[in-house]
């Protein structure tokens, strides 16, 4: 079974991050997803609001690299919980855990004007290679296949 999600969109408000007992970070966004079609006679697309929730590194890095209106590409799992509110009534609500967050558009300069270089995304699974190591970080192998065997 497979339960894997990616949506695309502005963050609503400042991504709000706390601290578990254990003093875990998980941060709370919600994403502004615009639905790929528009409605019928020329009528306004609509928008899905999407709540969004990411922990330990993944969290800290979006407090810190994402605020309210900035783009970001999430991908991680769909999940629904249940819970009661104040009143004692039983809700439901959906969240995607996310597991990955890219940015969705270049950082712009204090004038106004696009940077051509982005940081790189974080991701929880894998380490990201700053472009600005370039080459450098990268080493030649030698061409010895005596040792190979095929």
């Amino acid at each position: 079974m497979l339960n894997h999600i990616t949506i695309m969109g502005r963050l609503t408000r400042d991504p709000e991050l706390r601290y578990t007992q254990s003093q875990t970070p998980v941060a709370s966004f919600t994403l502004a997803v615009d639905r790929d079609f528009g409605g019928r006679d020329g009528a306004e697309k609509q928008t899905d609001f999407i709540d969004c929730v990411a922990w330990r590194q993944t969290a800290e890095f979006v407090n810190k690299y994402f605020s309210k209106g900035s783009m970001a590409v999430v991908s991680g799992r769909l999940q629904i919980r249940d819970w009661t509110d104040r009143e004692g009534g039983k809700r439901r609500s959906a969240e995607v855990v996310v597991d990955n967050i890219y940015f969705g558009e270049s950082k712009r300069r204090e004038g106004g004007e696009m940077r051509s270089e982005s940081r790189p995304a974080y991701s929880s699974s894998y380490e990201s290679v700053s472009p600005s190591m370039g080459a450098s970080a990268f080493s030649e192998l030698g061409d010895d296949d005596g040792e190979l065997p095929f």
